[in-house]
């Protein structure tokens, strides 16, 4: 048997008016999905637990069968796990976006004009980071490399508690509010390493090429999400099943390898709605089929993007490539060479379009095959309301994983 997962981050929504009054997953066009539905199990699972951030982090954690509350250690740790980094005692890591901030002198009147610097390639975001390390990095404090505008800071003897807004949450506000407000030295250190990225940046190279050319400058760094090393159990003693995750982004790359999952990267793998949909499918294959792994965790970032980035038809294209070029080409892969396999597709969170960030109600989940004898409703599809009016409830989103892997808890 085979088991695979398919997170579409952030696929759930809200009603849109220019779909009609319909959700981006009610709209889209999914006849895979809708067929799996009809012979599948539906419901809804709470992947957020009370109280807590409704981070991708809290919440891929908890559809990969871990207790966020227990095992949750800061996103940047799990993103440094990604990146192939080893935090030792002592070092807290931070992410650091690539920003477009506006122009204003005062820097605390620049106003988030876009969290991720204009969609900036991982080759510039690279070149960018790597002269802010060579500028502002320090014996204590580093800069890695990551993918598009997602970067890392390492800090050894850093604070184990810092808070700041995500970039993605104050879009087209000023950032003064936001930003590190207090007098000790930790705070001190990461505003003023923030202020001088807005001054080093606008005048490298590569941002000169970017206004040349007309598109946003990556002319800022923002510092946030912090984390300590984790300490996960390993899938295989949990379910004894080898697995392996695919995934363009550290974060969730970082969460499968610090539970022993295998990371398997794919070349065009972007995290946007750009990124090789077809390649990931194939790569799931591959590792199921001629690696002859157990379990494979697929993330596609791009709803997510869409929905931060209030782009309504781009969010209704990428749940329906999610639907086309991953879920019926697995499907069709499998079932072509005859293998047994179950599969759980769901978005980890909420990333409503009218609001531009996460949030945390219970989302959808469909799985294939049916695992049991419940109630099929006609028509049910893997979307808000019909899986809002299923019978099937998990308030633990932890053990969903329990109840797909062993049918039924």
């Amino acid at each position: 048997m085979k088991y695979i997962v398919i997170i579409g981050d952030g696929m759930a929504d809200y009603p849109v008016e220019e779909l009609n009054g319909k959700t981006p997953l009610q709209y889209a066009a999914t006849p895979c999905m809708d067929s799996m539905a009809n012979e599948g199990t539906v419901g809804r699972v709470k992947t957020i637990p009370e109280g807590m951030s409704p981070g991708s982090d809290t919440a891929n954690l908890s559809v990969l069968g871990y207790d966020p509350q227990r095992y949750s250690t800061g996103r940047s740790s799990l993103e440094a796990a990604g990146m192939g980094i080893q935090l030792e005692e002592g070092e807290v890591s931070f992410r650091c976006n690539l920003v477009t901030l506006s122009h204003h002198s005062n820097y605390r009147e620049k106003v988030m004009l876009d969290y991720c610097g204009g969609e900036i390639s991982t080759e510039e975001g690279k070149e960018l980071i790597e002269e802010i390390n060579r500028r502002l990095g320090s014996k204590t404090i580093k800069f890695y490399p990551g993918i598009g505008y997602r970067h890392l800071m390492v800090w050894s003897g850093g604070p184990s508690r810092f808070e700041i807004t995500p970039p993605h949450d104050i879009l087209n506000r000023e950032i003064g509010p936001c930003l590190p407000s207090g007098s000790n030295s930790p705070e001190q250190v990461i505003l003023e390493i923030m202020k001088e990225s807005s001054r080093i940046l606008p005048t490298l190279e590569i941002n000169r090429q970017r206004r040349e050319k007309g598109l946003p400058e990556a002319n800022g760094l923002w510092v946030w999400g912090h984390g300590t090393s984790p300490l996960l159990p390993e899938f295989f003693q949990k379910y004894n099943l080898r697995g392996a995750v695919i995934s363009a982004v550290d974060l969730i790359r970082g969460i499968g390898v610090s539970a022993g999952l295998t990371p398997v990267k794919v070349e065009g793998a972007t995290g946007d709605i750009h990124t090789n949909f077809e390649g990931k499918a194939g790569a799931a294959l591959q590792t199921l089929l001629e690696k002859e792994m157990d379990f494979v965790f697929v993330h596609i970032e791009a709803p997510d993007e869409c929905g931060h980035r209030q782009e309504i038809y781009n969010k209704v294209k990428a749940i329906e490539l999610i639907d086309n070029k991953v879920i019926k080409h697995i499907v069709d892969g499998l079932e072509n060479k005859g293998c047994k396999y179950r599969m759980l597709i769901l978005p980890d969170h909420y990333t409503p379009l009218s609001l531009r960030t996460h949030t945390a109600e219970p989302v959808p989940f469909l799985i294939y095959p049916r695992l049991e004898n419940l109630a099929c409703l006609p028509g049910q599809r893997l979307e808000e309301k019909s899986c809002q009016e299923a019978s099937l409830f998990i308030e633990d989103g932890y053990k969903l994983m329990d109840y797909f892997i062993f049918n039924g808890f």
